[in-house]
């Protein structure tokens, strides 16, 4: 009995011993990473990273972006953009072409009444001395209104009362979802410092002494610091700067390439992850030509969407209702598709940040054709400096002053010749123009919109499919969803080895198989 004690004892004591060394190595490993000269040295000058000794030149120890929040990412990829079924009338608009889609990230559901109220709240609270900003950003409840049906209760209830919290928000212009997608990206980032234990949250900050990511990187917003970042340079500490990789690109609505990528998924009808091969083609975010589960399991028959099925059917019979909704259902209604991504076929059509024009690339030249991330509706813009070539001095809401570039600055350059080319090579000659108004409803002000809505029919679901709406209108069918870069990696993170993690595509179950 003592011996077996003692043996016991003595086991413990052992384990004891092995884990004081364990974590006496772990601290000497830490201790040595924030040592000067941890960061190995340069393969161009030898000179040694991370040390003081050494001029203090920092290589960073990235681990790689991060996913925002309620984002997805889409690994990029080479697909037919364009028409996939019949055009009955023929018309010479979105003819398929082949293009490449950088990997990107994707808001997984459309935004919803209550993210866009807390917007607004921040706005009200925030903008104090500019109630017109809030005043700006206001959905129009009035869409809800016609003329020969009773819609008034939704015009009061759909965006402020809880039971639509998480239906997507409707009313809202593109130039309205274009400032929502900036003060996101700035929302998120604070967070992110405040979780690193960089800043102290300020809900009490007003008008321009609010944190915005590009004013604070340029040093022009200070906020309430707990604990910067050590600066090898010179021993002190310093803020967060851009190359540490820590704060997330800008939020932005997806181009049209990018929306109609991530509605197809056709990541979904690879054999297997090494097959560079797609089984078949979709005409919509699932396989098959109608919007009913076909496969044989407990969801057979389910109902993929929301929208119109016919003449005054819009959820079908009472007791056995399609689509469960009348007019928007919540944003995470039916099953997601192989990116993971909700309601990319119905419920609202979204708006992208494509300038509207009918014809494409396709109608290009192979000299002009643009089949790399294709995108109409660059209007450049450069940050406003001083003598000194510093940004000048953030306006009153806190953000830093951007001007439009005038084509004399382009004029010398190879890669492009004029500030705003929304209206490059879009089929105008110097004699014959978009005359809005007079001969088309199409001008630089019309933007694309996608994806079909609950008030639509069937076709309108394909994400081929395109129409468009001035930028400062809105309607009760059209929402929108965010998009973010993908910086790095096409595939996602890299880990020490080398070996890929496969974020977020690979890991959703392939559902319309």
């Amino acid at each position: 009995m003592c011996a077996n004690f003692r043996i016991l004892e003595y086991q413990s004591m052992k384990n004891l011993i092995n884990a004081l060394s364990l974590l006496a190595l772990t601290a000497m490993i830490f201790t040595s990473c924030g040592k000067k000269g941890g960061g190995g040295s340069s393969s161009a000058t030898g000179w040694k990273y991370n040390d003081p000794e050494w001029g203090g030149f920092e290589k960073k120890k990235y681990e790689g972006q991060i996913d925002g929040p309620n984002l997805v990412m889409i690994e990029g990829g080479t697909f037919s953009m364009g028409r996939t079924s019949d055009d009955p009338v023929y018309e010479f608009n979105n003819v398929p072409r082949r293009v490449t889609v950088s990997s990107f990230y994707m808001d997984e559901t459309e935004v919803s009444n209550i993210n866009y109220r807390e917007y607004l709240y921040w706005l009200n609270h925030r903008y104090v001395s500019y109630p017109e900003v809030y005043r700006k950003a206001l959905p129009d409840s009035l869409v809800w209104r016609e003329e020969l049906a009773f819609n008034e209760p939704l015009v009061e209830t759909y965006f402020r009362h809880p039971s639509y919290d998480d239906y997507p928000v409707v009313g809202v212009s593109w130039l309205q979802a274009n400032d929502y997608c900036k003060w996101r990206s700035s929302r998120v980032n604070e967070m992110i410092l405040i979780e690193r234990g960089i800043l102290n949250s300020t809900p009490d900050s007003k008008d321009s002494d609010n944190f915005e990511t590009k004013a604070y990187l340029s040093g022009q917003y200070q906020g309430n610091v707990k604990k910067n970042l050590p600066n090898l340079a010179n021993g002190g500490e310093r803020p967060v700067a851009f190359d540490d990789g820590i704060l997330l690109p800008d939020y932005r609505l997806p181009t049209e390439a990018e929306w109609e990528y991530a509605a197809l998924a056709l990541q979904g009808n690879q054999p297997s992850s090494d097959d560079e091969v797609y089984l078949e083609r979709r005409i919509y975010p699932w396989n098959e030509n109608t919007a009913r589960y076909k496969k044989r399991n407990s969801t057979q028959g389910r109902i993929l969407a929301n929208f119109k099925r016919g003449r005054g059917d819009y959820m079908g019979l009472a007791g056995n209702l399609n689509d469960n909704a009348s007019f928007t259902s919540p944003v995470r209604s039916y099953l997601p598709n192989d990116f993971g991504l909700y309601n990319m076929a119905g419920n609202v059509s979204e708006w992208t940040a494509d300038t509207y024009r009918p014809t494409t690339s396709s109608t290009l030249n192979d000299a002009e054709n643009q089949d790399l991330n294709p995108f109409r509706g660059n209007q450049f813009q450069t940050l406003v400096i001083d003598e000194e070539g510093k940004p000048v001095e953030k306006d009153s809401l806190g953000r830093l002053k951007y001007r439009y570039v005038e084509d004399d600055e382009a004029r010398d350059r190879e890669n492009y010749k004029k500030g705003d080319v929304r209206s490059y090579q879009d089929g105008d000659s110097d004699n014959i123009k978009y005359l809005y108004g007079e001969t088309t409803l199409v001008s630089d002000r019309s933007k694309v919109y996608k994806g079909g809505s609950w008030a639509d029919r069937l076709y309108w679901l394909q994400p081929g499919t395109r129409r468009y709406k001035d930028e400062d209108k809105s309607d009760r069918t059209i929402g929108f969803r965010c998009a973010m870069i993908r910086v790095g990696g096409q595939a996602g993170n890299e880990d020490v080895g080398g070996n890929t993690f496969k974020e977020s595509g690979r890991k959703i179950k392939r559902r319309y198989k």
